[in-house]
């Protein structure tokens, strides 16, 4: 408890943001089926996200090294609020691609931040319980951004607006907190073969998770509207 305490600023602010997520993730499914985007072309408006995962986890890591780990956090969250209002600004696909690829990019670096500031926090006597209160936060935001679609509809403006609302919102806690952010330390590295080689079942398995994620959390909403589901 009292490593979460420590934490609580900055598992809050995760939480927010990943609210914001599990909305733009449904909505903007959604509303390409509205404009009459076929199934390949939302499939790839919706892939930017998981094709600029890789860019931002590693330049993340440099700007913290460079600026700290509040000052990138703030900024990163700054770009992934633009995301959804240029989504509403223009609707086209290559300018969503665009757009998922600059939430993706955004994200990346947000995780990378959070985590590290959690580990820096953690002992090996903690890190087990607070990486699951993070989870548990994480995963609980995504779920609970998809109930937001009740409150409009998804060829309206306002959802998008939200979502951007939520991001910005949730640099408060993180940009107010009492508690210092960690050390910047300059990470070991350690390249993907070697990896496989530690765990070549851990990465085979975040492997073939990712990709059923990728897919569900991109088109469930589309499947559920072409079978009729309000």
């Amino acid at each position: 408890m009292s490593a979460t305490a420590a934490c609580w600023a900055l598992l809050v602010s995760m939480c927010i943001v990943m609210v914001s997520n599990g909305l733009q993730g449904t909505l903007l499914g959604l509303r390409a089926t509205f404009e009459e985007f076929d199934t390949a072309t939302t499939g790839f408006v919706m892939a930017g996200y998981f094709a600029r995962f890789a860019g931002g986890s590693l330049i993340a890591t440099r700007l913290i090294q460079r600026v700290g780990h509040v000052r990138v956090f703030a900024a990163l969250a700054s770009l992934a609020s633009i995301a959804p209002l240029i989504h509403v600004m223009f609707i086209d696909p290559y300018v969503w691609f665009g757009g998922r690829l600059l939430t993706g990019f955004s994200y990346a670096g947000i995780y990378v931040v959070c985590e590290s500031w959690l580990n820096d926090r953690a002992t090996n006597e903690t890190r087990g319980k607070l990486l699951s209160v993070y989870m548990v936060l994480m995963i609980g935001g995504m779920g609970a951004g998809p109930l937001f679609m009740n409150f409009a509809h998804p060829t309206a403006v306002d959802l998008f607006i939200l979502a951007s609302v939520l991001v910005s919102i949730a640099l408060v806690p993180i940009l107010l907190a009492a508690s210092p952010a960690p050390s910047v330390e300059t990470p070991s590295k350690l390249g993907l073969l070697e990896l496989y080689k530690l765990s070549p079942l851990g990465v085979s398995g975040t492997f073939v998770v990712g990709m059923s994620n990728g897919g569900l959390v991109g088109m469930a909403a589309v499947y559920s509207n072409s079978l009729g589901f309000s």
